[in-house]
């Protein structure tokens, strides 16, 4: 069984439709750098569960909803 992948563009299009910036994503995830958290959206990295659920609950979603339907 494969585990399920979470859909980076439902999250960048969340992120456009709220109106927040890369820079302002990244400083409210906790990241340094804008260079951080756009590996994550860009899935060059893996998106942590820690930060998975600060970002549904920032866009008053449930965490399934960030994840691709099987």
């Amino acid at each position: 069984m494969t585990s399920p992948k979470v859909n980076l563009s439902k999250i960048k299009e969340l992120r456009k439709q709220n109106k927040i910036s890369l820079e302002e994503m990244s400083k409210i995830l906790g990241y340094e750098s804008i260079n951080g958290y756009y590996s994550l959206e860009t899935g060059r990295v893996k998106y942590p569960a820690e930060t998975l659920a600060k970002t549904a609950k920032l866009f008053q979603v449930c965490i399934s909803d960030l994840f691709f339907e099987e």
